[in-house]
């Protein structure tokens, strides 16, 4: 059987970043990318006012606007007994 020696090819060189001489990324690149990931979800969520906090600030805005036009209507009653 004839066998004929071949050189190993030169090494790709690796990306450029967060990446080990071998081209595998490292722990801290890839819990990264999963923390940003994770954050643009859970932001993306909180903006479509599926989740509780999304909620909880449509709730804020419609209470301070209830209270608005309490106060509002308070005021006027305040004036019209004043005036007469």
């Amino acid at each position: 059987m004839d066998a004929e020696l071949v050189e190993d090819p030169a090494p790709t060189p690796a990306p450029a970043g967060d990446y080990t001489d071998s081209g595998v990324p490292t722990f801290d690149y890839v819990r990264d990318q999963i923390e940003n990931r994770t954050a643009t979800a859970a932001g993306a969520t909180e903006l479509a006012g599926e989740s509780a906090p999304g909620r909880s600030v449509e709730q804020q805005f419609a209470d301070r606007e209830k209270a608005g036009r309490e106060k509002l209507e308070e005021i006027r009653r305040a004036m019209r007994e004043k005036n007469g």
